[in-house]
């Protein structure tokens, strides 16, 4: 039997943070969808499927893994939207569903058992992006309830704290093997990991006392930063100083954080290095936040934010949420951003006042309107963004950067030409 992870049609609705990854690759907690299917199904070969559009990068940066092909006749489809736990660990490794029968939750199909023919086209390739509903037609389907999968845009955040307390458990929480200055003040050490090659310098704080913190493999804790209340800093990055980092926080690889930032997910190359407040937001990988960028997070009326997507606006039902923001996207010096933003890929933000709750990606400008940015001058900036980190931009990323920049789902938006 051959697991494959699968994107279905819902797709469209994690957009603009999936533009350039699939599902799997979203983080929640401080480890993606696909490395917690990978953590719990230890000994499983995964195989992978994705949109075509994106394949050639994914096997660029995945070379071992399966991608887009069947090897087996019988197939285990699993949803790579879902939140992987010890239940489904166990379910696919125990009593995975029998071929021709389906998991469904709440209409959305999770599982299904398969004869690969059922979603390979004439060319012996997986369709785009599968569908659920004509699967499911043909399917013995069983409900199910108490999955936990990325369904919208706002999930991500949604899910976030619940999953970093659950994945502190595997934490090598008490052991300090990193550099600590001796003027720096670990608080409870029994809740606090700092692993071998990471510094703490002069003056900073790690606490410990209400919640876990974790500083990663050559991370860096500068002078005066306080790091406390749940936090993952990742291998690599650097909590610059005179940071206030507290509350559910996980910082990916590489990622620069300053100011005041609390209930995030930042991925992996991001900056946000300046004083500033971030709340409750989705940085994704190569963002940068100039000086003085805030995010509202919360109404002044306190009632549940709402959001834009594809000038369509949606109720999260959450009482919290701060910027999503796609790949590449950056803000100037004092940016001010709405509760509830969505920008997308490669915009560019600025000007005074705040811009519009859904930004488009691709584009120039901020309160008073924006414009096309052409998309040889964003590959161009992507290029020396990433040069910066020492990472190049291969063709196949070039070539999935331009594909995205003429595809409508991804755009968002309207801007004028």
């Amino acid at each position: 039997m051959q697991v494959v992870l699968f994107e279905d049609r819902h797709v469209h609705r994690l957009m603009p943070l999936v533009g350039l990854k699939p599902v799997y690759g979203l983080t929640v907690g401080f480890s993606t969808l696909r490395e917690k299917f990978e953590w719990h199904l230890p000994g499983i070969e995964l195989s992978f499927h994705i949109r075509r559009a994106l394949a050639p990068l994914y096997r660029e940066l995945c070379p071992d893994a399966p991608v887009n092909r069947a090897d087996d006749d019988d197939l285990l489809l699993v949803n790579g939207r879902i939140v992987c736990d010890s239940a489904v660990g166990e379910l696919i490794t125990g009593i995975a569903p029998e071929s021709g029968t389906a998991l469904v939750q709440d209409g959305e199909l999770l599982f299904a058992r398969i004869p690969a023919s059922r979603v390979l086209g004439p060319d012996g390739l997986f369709e785009d992006c599968i569908d659920g509903e004509r699967l499911k037609a043909d399917l013995r389907c069983t409900a199910v309830e108490g999955f936990r999968l990325l369904s919208f845009l706002w999930d991500a955040v949604a899910l976030h704290t619940e999953e970093l307390m659950r994945e502190a458990s595997s934490l090598p929480l008490g052991r300090i093997e990193g550099t600590v200055h001796h003027s720096a003040v670990i608080v409870n050490p029994s809740n606090v990991f700092v692993a071998p090659g990471a510094v703490v310098r002069a003056g900073a704080v790690i606490d410990g006392e209400e919640g876990f913190v974790a500083i990663g493999e050559g991370a860096v804790v500068e002078p005066l930063a306080v790091v406390m209340q749940n936090v993952y800093a990742g291998p690599s990055c650097r909590v610059k100083a005179g940071a206030r980092v507290y509350s559910n926080v996980s910082i990916g690889r590489g990622s620069k954080i300053g100011g005041e930032v609390e209930d995030c997910i930042i991925e992996a190359y991001a900056n946000k290095q300046h004083d500033g407040f971030l709340g409750h937001s989705y940085l994704s990988h190569w963002c940068n936040l100039g000086a003085g960028t805030n995010s509202s997070d919360l109404k002044n009326n306190y009632s549940p934010v709402r959001i834009l997507q594809g000038d369509r606006q949606y109720e999260t039902g959450l009482q919290f949420l701060g910027l999503l923001m796609g790949e590449h996207s950056r803000s100037a010096i004092n940016t001010a951003f709405n509760t509830g933003t969505v920008t997308g890929i490669a915009a560019n933000v600025f000007g005074a006042g705040f811009p519009p709750k859904e930004i488009p990606s691709f584009v120039w400008g901020g309160a008073d309107g924006f414009e096309p940015y052409g998309i040889d001058r964003a590959v161009e900036t992507a290029r020396k963004v990433m040069a910066r980190r020492g990472v190049a931009m291969s063709a196949a990323y070039e070539s999935l950067f331009r594909f995205v920049a003429d595809t409508p789902e991804v755009r968002g938006g309207s801007v004028s030409e």
